[in-house]
Order: structure tokens, then sequence, then C-alpha cells
């Protein structure tokens, strides 16, 4: 799994007392898991990366293309 480079978002949430993770390259529901910690947040999210491709294989579906960013700052 780790060939793939899929986008990861997380951000602490004050309303839900935890981190929301998004994985905007995978469409859908934008909030995909969460985590307590921030590592917690991160494992869970490599986990369901890790299951969102196991499903698209499993239905015969293209895997969406990641976004690719850019290393150049903008000036």
């Amino acid at each position: 799994m780790d060939k793939y480079k899929y986008r990861i978002h997380i951000e602490w949430s004050d309303e839900d007392n935890c981190y929301l993770v998004a994985l905007p390259d995978f469409p859908g529901n934008y909030w995909r898991t969460h985590g307590d910690t921030y590592q917690e947040a991160l494992d869970n999210a490599k986990e369901a990366i890790e299951s969102l491709i196991i499903s698209y294989k499993s239905l015969n579906e293209e895997l969406p293309t990641p976004q690719i960013l850019s290393n150049k700052n903008p000036v």
C-alpha cells in the first residue's frame, strides 16, 4: 500500500472534541474517520485509505488519482 500517495487532512474539532480526518482525493463523505490524538487520527486515516483501496479493487473500480501538490512556494 506504500506506493499510493493520497492526501490526508487532519483538523481539531472543538465541537466533537477530537481530530477529524478527511481524505479529499476520495469522492463522497468528506470526513472519513477521527481520533482522540493526532497520531490516532493519522493511524485511522491510513487504515481508512487501505480499506478504500481494497474496496475499490474488489469492485474493479478505478482508484482516484491523487492530487499532486506543488513544492513551489507562491511569492
